[in-house]
């Protein structure tokens, strides 16, 4: 059973038509979409309802789309709110996921990869744009080397698999969940698997955070 309303808050009318096309590809009926132009449209739905899944723009003609996210996350805080954008800077980015935004998606990403997030985030995932994920990377401050008479300042926790660092490995290198399953001749769902595995054992929620965890852990050395 598919979480439902899912709640589309995107303000160019194509795009809003083919986010629409994506979700009835996964299964949910017209009826439990519910798409909003702007923030005032979107403010309206959700007094009027309570809303399952959002898929938010952040630049909107009456404001940013992540005063909406912090909404909505305050309101739920199991919400999936998935960022679909064509802004890519340091402060929609970290201001989005600061917001309580789910994942972030670029726009001109094709109909899969963007069916593939949503997926993600539908099955309790965190997925993040691959070229979105190297931004994050390289916004990160230089790890500081801990003095050599403490231990690491990052404790260590289950150790990863050879299979897992390889995976972190093409995640750092900005490869989506698809182009390593592609690479390693894997199913896409065992890949994500992998992933979810990987955050468990780091203790993490970001395909960021997961690399930056994993270095000062000395995994991907």
């Amino acid at each position: 059973m598919l979480p439902a309303p899912v709640l589309v808050v995107e303000d160019e009318p194509l795009f809003r038509q083919r986010l629409g096309d994506v979700l009835l590809q996964l299964g949910y009926m017209p009826d439990a979409l519910i798409f909003a132009a702007n923030l005032a449209e979107a403010h309206a739905c959700l007094a009027t309802q309570p809303v399952a899944l959002a898929l938010i723009d952040l630049i909107l003609p009456d404001g940013n789309g992540r005063t909406l996210i912090e909404s909505l996350r305050a309101q739920d805080p199991g919400i999936g709110i998935l960022v679909v954008t064509a802004w890519s800077s340091e402060d929609d980015i970290l201001g989005a996921l600061r917001a309580g935004a789910t994942g972030y998606v670029l726009k001109e990403r094709d109909d899969i990869e963007v069916m593939l997030s949503i997926r993600s985030v539908l099955r309790g995932g965190a997925p993040i744009d691959p070229f979105i994920a190297r931004r994050i990377l390289e916004l990160l401050p230089a790890q500081t080397p801990a003095p050599s008479t403490q231990a690491s300042v990052v404790p260590a926790g289950d150790a990863l698999s050879e299979r897992e660092r390889e995976i972190l490995r093409m995640v750092a290198n900005g490869l989506s969940n698809r182009e390593i399953a592609e690479s390693l001749f894997l199913s896409h769902y065992t890949v994500e698997t992998h992933v979810k595995r990987i955050y468990r054992k780091l203790a993490v929620s970001t395909r960021a955070m997961a690399v930056r965890t994993a270095l000062a852990r000395g995994e991907l050395g």
